[in-house]
């Protein structure tokens, strides 16, 4: 029988910008892995998912996204229900689950945590059938990332979703019900976290452990500019659900519906529109993390 340390270990890399950093990165990471582990790149949007589902099932050790958070969300879903471990290179725009397990920024730090294959096991939550790992929103965020084309991000990054933000935030938003075993509440855009950062830094979600069997809520009841402005300095003061307009909550098991067409993302990536059932799913998820300290 083949020693867990030995079995396969593939990065799976999406060269996402099409770009000379890209390529960069991409001889980085192929220079870092020599000799330890297969690189397969990726050329077009749900391949991450075929590729980590196909390496899953021959029994791979470790699948290792390399890239931002949609690269990682692509990788569980191919992942989801097997023993076969999630390691994480971020060079992404955006690193939040990475921030979350404690795994470090820098390639060669990140890729020395996934040799020491030290292991955990993480929740896995679902926005109907879409596994997801770190959030998920539904309303205004999830407009946001559907409404921000390719090019406004390759071209101005995150002002791209700072000047969709605001077209939107001009519009009426849909009125969300938002319900769970113990109530039902209305908002106009809900975030849903099973880890405790959002967008990067901001501790969002402050009761959220990845693996305590427990969504995260928060309803924000309104999305006029002020509004948004005054949340968001609530939110760099770790003061946002202090507010009378913002209502905080855990569940296990979450309903959001509306009479309107609503979008619903999770990682960062559109999936699903209203209405949406959000779970923590009964199967776990298997990533490689730095040794946590005992508390």
């Amino acid at each position: 029988m083949q020693n867990s340390a030995d079995r396969e270990i593939l990065v799976i890399l999406n060269p996402a910008a099409r770009s000379e950093r890209a390529r960069d990165v991409s001889a980085q990471i192929a220079t870092l892995v020599e000799g330890r582990a297969t690189v397969a790149m990726t050329t077009q949007p749900g391949e991450a998912r075929a590729l980590a589902a196909a390496a899953a099932a021959r029994g791979a050790g470790i699948v290792v996204a390399a890239g931002g958070d949609g690269t990682i969300n692509e990788v569980v879903n191919g992942l989801a229900g097997s023993p076969t471990a999630l390691g994480i290179l971020p060079v992404g725009t955006m690193n939040v689950f990475a921030a979350e397990l404690g795994v470090p920024n820098g390639l060669k730090a990140a890729w020395k945590v996934i040799l020491q294959r030290n292991t955990r096991e993480v929740d896995l939550a679902r926005a109907n059938k879409h596994y997801f790992v770190q959030l998920a929103g539904v309303g205004l965020d999830a407009q946001v990332v559907k409404e921000t084309s390719w090019a406004a991000k390759r071209n101005f990054g995150p002002l791209s979703y700072l000047y969709s933000t605001a077209q939107i935030a001009a519009r009426k938003p849909p009125r969300l019900f938002v319900e769970s075993a113990e109530r039902t509440v209305e908002g106009s855009f809900v975030l849903v976290g099973n880890g405790r950062f959002y967008g990067g830094p901001f501790e969002m979600f402050k009761r959220a452990r990845v693996d305590d069997g427990l969504l995260d809520l928060i309803v924000f009841q309104k999305t006029s500019h002020l509004d948004l402005a005054r949340y968001f300095a609530s939110l760099v003061m770790g003061q946002h659900t202090d507010l009378s307009d913002v209502i905080y909550f855990q569940a296990r098991k979450v309903i959001v519906r509306s009479d309107d067409e609503v979008p619903v993302e999770v990682d960062g990536e559109l999936a699903d529109e209203v209405p949406v059932t959000f779970r923590i799913s009964s199967k776990k998820l298997k990533v490689v993390a730095p040794q946590r300290k005992k508390e």
